[in-house]
């Protein structure tokens, strides 16, 4: 099963992690620079709960945001 909302439908998404070095200039430094680039994810607030689909009970992903939203009939 894909980890992914069955409502809203998100999923997890790519970004980078920046490691910066340096004193920024309003602090009287020459200025913060990028030292290291990482990847990373960034995954949404997924939990496994039971829910009625197509009047049958099954247990799927639902992001937070759906279930405080009440868009879901529990089981």
């Amino acid at each position: 099963m894909e980890k992914k909302c069955v409502i809203c439908n998100k999923i997890p998404l790519n970004g980078k992690l920046l490691v910066r070095k340096g004193l920024v200039k309003k602090k009287g430094g020459t200025g913060s620079k990028i030292s290291r680039v990482s990847k990373r994810k960034f995954l949404p607030n997924l939990q496994k709960i039971r829910i009625l689909v197509n009047n049958l009970p099954k247990k799927v992903y639902v992001c937070t945001k759906c279930i405080k939203k009440g868009e879901i009939l529990k089981a």
